[in-house]
């Protein structure tokens, strides 16, 4: 079954990030045509990046990024839990992403952000990086703002309670699934098979 990783992209200590990712992988696993794990940056401490080249053509001399990437590389696909800072995403992920390269390739990216706009202007910047990083982010994306994200950040309000997200989430996991079989399969045939 193909692996996707729940990326949870801050790693402050008085973060909200921890409310998403549980309501969100709770909705995940009652799927039967994925499989999830959550992968917390706050497990992956890494140097800025500061390799001799990036990752897409040198190897790595930093342990802790090379035990990320191994990492990146188990997955056919990802879902960032976003914050958004300044218009933009976390320098943490930012980083994350940097550290690695041939193991996002040709891999779908779908978004989930949480804050007053719900993330979006981070997670345009991130469907840009992706891009670069030769992924191939997904259309919808979840976006908990507003009175959803201050009711459920500072008035004790329940994600599960918030029926109203629940098309966004059903359509960012659709468009996952059919992009991740797709893409895993293309993957799979242009491997190079041994002669015999």
């Amino acid at each position: 079954m193909p692996k996707i990783a729940i990326v949870i992209s801050s790693t402050r200590p008085t973060r909200f990030a921890d409310k998403p990712t549980t309501w969100f992988y709770a909705l995940a696993r009652e799927r039967s045509d994925l499989d999830f794990e959550v992968v917390d940056l706050r497990d992956f401490p890494m140097p800025f990046f500061d390799d001799v080249a990036s990752a897409a053509y040198a190897p790595t001399q930093h342990p802790e990024v090379a035990r990320w990437q191994q990492k990146v590389a188990e997955f056919d696909g990802y879902v960032f839990i976003t914050a958004e800072y300044n218009h933009a995403p976390t320098a943490v992920l930012k980083n994350a992403m940097d550290n690695a390269y041939p193991e996002w390739n040709k891999k779908p990216a779908a978004f989930v952000g949480y804050g007053s706009v719900g993330a979006a202007r981070a997670i345009e910047q991130l469907r840009m990086i992706a891009v670069e990083l030769q992924m191939a982010p997904i259309r919808t994306s979840v976006n908990i703002q507003g009175a959803d994200f201050f009711g459920a950040w500072q008035q004790g309000k329940a994600l599960e309670d918030m029926d109203h997200l629940q098309p966004s989430v059903k359509g960012l996991l659709d468009e996952l699934a059919w992009w991740t079989k797709a893409l895993k399969t293309a993957r799979e045939a242009s491997v190079p098979v041994a002669a015999d």
